[in-house]
């Protein structure tokens, strides 16, 4: 949700900026600019509704010509897509060029506090307040400072710089939200100031170039060292330096990481969506979550990062699982997991209910926030409710120096990859493989037997496999994506571990299609949801040859005598079903407990297929971001 590259150096910033929010398109916007600044110049300020390639075209049509630049894709907000709501936003009278990710919950007595001052608002946004009051103080402060200007203790000429960090470093403590954003100045065009509070920011270190992006991906291929900021941190970059603060407690020195490019690829290697690029990875992702997670000498998994010991894990009485949307999904297949082969009691929380609704939380309670990006602006505040309560608290989470892992108490990564298509695939498979080692190594350090963890080894080591060969179900899908691709309702039935399948099932349906679906356990349908079947509501039924068969073949057969139609995702076939089902998808057989990756292959292919066949945007649905950083 959003997106944020800024370019500071020897050479025209414009063609970075593009590129940079080409590469930042999948986290979902609705409009996008860029603004420019020459030595002696005025800001040359360009923007567009819709996709990056308008604004391409406006560029082409006016080029932004400088050396020092600031870019953006919005996601509104506050007020609709329009041009004037799109970022950048200037403050002054043109002072001060601002682009901003996160929300200023407090923006509109800042806003009305400014204009009784006589500034003049050209937007609804929160940002453009941020851009006024940093101009403000700029004006205020301008003759102070300059007086108080020195050197720093290291010889970098701060003072020259001093007057402009001051001015932002005023304003942050008024803002009452969250921000990642970058300051250009009119006056200053060599200097660039990051600030972040709950919004990421990363620094990209050149050689006579400096790069900033709300994410690594805009940074590949042009440097190979980068500087995750932390909350409540600034950066005053030139061309030549690159300054870390704390907002109140002065300079930081900076941890210079490389970038991996193998790491951040963000190419479609002939796909033609990242979807379904994403969907053929997962053989591959499922692997790297597991690589060197696995220990067959003591029949458990091991993870490097929990920051707890085995004996504090054995105190450990009940465990918290909350995210949203997908990660929700996810932590509902971990429920049924860790309770059954970890032996402990697991809630599952919506992210953004355990933030507010303030449950009786045990002493010895585990909370672990899953989400993809690390940035879900839920999740994050529900850990660090939870934290500030004295809670342990860890992440799972795919993106390596992301807000949530900055702020957990410890984590698993799960090394997928980078996830370009909004609605996620691999990164949600990659989450039920991560649950499921955890559900082994908690198994293990209480009641589960030394052979029945080689089982779960031998099951998850062959996992990759299975779901390689679930994969050749694609012929069968895309028949049964061409046949319902007009329909305008699904139901999706599945139970135990596919309940939770059912429902990731509806929802990439929805995403990616616009179909209106819902999920439930097969037994719930007779419960109000059977009202909805007819002959135009397909039902997608999750059958496996499990202890519940027998059960959700009664509820097949509940649709098929109201004359519903009935696609069955099945590890078998059998004359009944054969004789009830309408269209059959099969997929290899594999243990209960890793059913929901295996099945989510189909499910993940028919959607994916419907909206292709529909004309959707599958890689950039409407209305949804990627990363969603706004409560």
């Amino acid at each position: 949700m959003c997106g944020i590259v800024g370019y500071v150096g020897e050479k025209d910033a414009s063609p970075f900026l593009l590129t940079g929010l080409r590469r930042l398109e999948y986290r979902g916007y609705d409009s996008a600019g860029v603004v420019t600044l020459e030595v002696g110049g005025n800001f040359q300020l360009k923007r567009a509704v819709g996709r990056i390639d308008r604004l391409a075209s406006v560029l082409e049509a006016g080029p932004a010509k400088g050396f020092t630049g600031i870019g953006h894709t919005r996601w509104a907000t506050h007020g609709p897509a329009t041009v004037e709501n799109a970022h950048p936003h200037l403050g002054g009278r043109g002072q001060v060029a601002i682009v901003h990710n996160g929300v200023i919950e407090n923006y509109d007595v800042l806003k009305q506090a400014l204009v009784e001052k006589g500034y003049i608002f050209q937007s609804a946004t929160d940002t453009e307040v941020i851009a006024h009051l940093i101009a403000d103080c700029l004006k205020r402060n301008a003759e102070a400072q300059k007086s108080s200007q020195t050197k720093s203790n290291n010889g970098t000429p701060e003072g020259e710089n001093a007057i402009y960090l001051e001015a932002v470093r005023e304003v942050l403590p008024m803002l009452r939200g969250t921000y990642g954003l970058v300051v250009l100045f009119r006056d200053r065009p060599d200097l660039l100031i990051a600030a972040r509070c709950g919004s990421p920011m990363v620094i990209g270190v050149g050689k006579g170039e400096q790069f900033v992006a709300s994410d690594t991906s805009p940074l590949i291929g042009y440097t190979d060292r980068i500087i995750y900021m932390a909350d409540h941190q600034l950066a005053v970059i030139t061309k030549d330096s690159i300054q870390v603060l704390h907002r109140d407690q002065g300079r930081v020195r900076p941890d210079v990481r490389v970038l991996d490019d193998a790491a951040t690829d963000v190419s479609s290697e002939g796909f033609p969506h990242y979807m379904l690029k994403e969907i053929y990875e997962q053989p591959q992702s499922l692997r790297n979550a597991m690589r060197g997670r696995l220990d067959r000498d003591n029949a458990t998994a091991k993870f490097g990062g929990l920051n707890l010991t085995p004996a504090q894990l054995r105190n450990v009485d009940r465990i918290i699982l909350t995210g949203c949307g997908t990660s929700w999904h996810s932590a509902l297949v971990g429920e049924y997991l860790i309770e059954e082969l970890g032996g402990l009691p697991v809630e599952v929380e919506y992210a953004s209910e355990l933030r507010y609704r303030n449950p009786p939380v045990d002493r010895d309670t585990l909370i672990f926030g899953i989400t993809q990006s690390g940035e879900t602006a839920d999740t994050l505040a529900a850990l660090r409710e939870m934290k500030r309560k004295g809670h342990h608290t860890l992440a799972i989470c795919n993106v390596i120096g992301s807000s949530i892992a900055q702020a957990a108490d410890g984590g698993i990564y799960l090394h997928a990859g980078p996830e370009i298509g909004v609605a996620s695939t691999k990164a949600f498979t990659s989450q039920l493989c991560v649950l499921s080692m955890l559900a082994l190594y908690f198994g293990r350090l209480r009641h589960l037997s030394y052979e029945a963890g080689q089982r779960i080894i031998d099951q998850l080591e062959n996992l990759p496999n299975l779901v390689e060969a679930a994969l050749a179900c694609d012929a069968q899908v895309q028949v049964v994506a061409e046949k319902y691709k007009d329909a305008t309702n699904f139901l999706y039935l599945g139970r135990n571990y596919n309940f939770p399948t059912a429902l990731e099932g509806a929802l990439k349906l929805k995403e990616i299609s616009y179909i209106h679906a819902e999920g439930y356990p097969a037994a719930e349908m007779k419960h109000g949801p059977i009202a909805l079947v007819d002959a135009h509501t397909p039902s997608v039924f999750l059958v496996s040859q499990s202890t519940v068969y027998e059960k959700v073949m009664s509820n097949l057969q509940e649709v098929k005598a109201r004359g519903g139609p009935v696609i069955a995702i099945v590890d078998k076939v059998d004359p009944q079903l054969a004789s009830l089902a309408d269209d059959i998808i099969e997929i290899p057989s594999v243990e209960d407990f890793l059913q929901p990756i295996v099945a989510s292959i189909p499910l993940q292919l028919l959607a994916y297929h419907i909206a292709v066949r529909r004309g959707c945007d599958v890689d950039k649905p409407r209305n949804l971001a990627k990363s969603v950083t706004v409560e």
